[in-house]
């Protein structure tokens, strides 16, 4: 098997020891098998900017935090330099994450590092020893798919509470692994306070999983638990270990219009108050 630029460093540092077979190919990455010594595990192979199809990627980036002027300018620019660095902090982000949430007591791959636009992690594999399958090529029972929905709901207000959003969270990134369901798939992982689209972002990633296991346990279609989970994020009242409901009562409370109108006239009126009283202190 012809052996990718970019993974022919690690061969040679004694990283990797071997290429076994490609896993997948996607959007943003190729997947590939390694043998690391004893241990097997899977080397995720950033596609350059160019290649990859991620959409809106810059509506993803938002509110990440370099710490180094010169660096931001440099992506702003879109320099060399710039590119090269906007690729380690899209790169270094995935890493951050599976830190950070496997930390918070969500189950993603363990990561060993990411070297050169390489990213190592554990093979997630199934109860025979098979590599997992995704979400999307499995058939559940009613029973199973409420069960394992559930599993990922709680994993959805970990991340919350860890400060993060998937971004992308559907049946297409999450693994079937020997002890249920497996997040993965995270460079876009936005920061929950200040991303301005982390609401509608997790709305969807929780639809995505409520309307595919909605095929299965019908009760979960029309479910409201992304509503549910933002409004106790916002109240400040959400914790890992939340229990949901999956219900949301809208607030059908009609603003009070002659209310605010009111308290707008005030307004006006004290500022007009104080610039009189400045008027008469320069007369006098």
């Amino acid at each position: 098997m012809k052996i990718l630029k970019r993974i022919q460093p690690l061969i040679d540092d004694g990283i990797i020891d071997a290429v076994l077979s490609r896993l997948m190919s996607g959007k943003e990455a190729n997947v590939f098998v390694v043998r690391c010594g004893t241990e097997i595990r899977c080397a995720k192979v950033y596609k350059e900017a160019m290649k990859r199809s991620f959409k809106q990627a810059v509506t993803y980036r938002e509110g990440r935090k370099t710490g180094n002027t010169r660096r931001n300018r440099a992506m702003e620019k879109g320099s060399k330099y710039g590119r090269k660095q906007t690729e380690e902090i899209w790169q270094n982000a995935e890493v951050d994450a599976l830190r950070k949430l496997a930390e918070a007591g969500v189950r993603v791959p363990e990561q060993y590092g990411c070297v050169d636009g390489v990213l190592l992690m554990e093979l997630i594999c199934d109860a025979e020893g098979d590599v997992a399958p995704r979400l999307s090529d499995v058939a559940f029972t009613a029973e199973q798919a409420v069960q394992d929905h559930s599993v990922l709901m709680g994993y959805v207000v970990r991340m919350l509470c860890a400060g993060l959003v998937h971004g992308d969270l559907s049946e297409f990134n999450v693994l079937v692994g020997e002890h249920g369901p497996v997040i993965i798939d995270l460079p876009q992982a936005v920061n929950a306070a200040a991303n301005n689209h982390a609401r509608s972002m997790l709305l969807r990633d929780v639809n995505n999983l409520s309307n595919y296991y909605g095929q299965f346990a019908p009760e979960l279609v029309g479910s409201r638990f992304a509503e549910e989970i933002w409004a106790l994020y916002e109240a400040g009242e959400l914790h890992p270990d939340s229990t949901l409901s999956g219900k949301f009562e809208d607030d059908s409370r009609s603003a009070d219009v002659n209310a605010i109108m009111t308290e707008i006239q005030a307004a006006i009126e004290e500022e007009e108050a104080r610039l009189d009283r400045i008027n008469e202190a320069e007369l006098s």
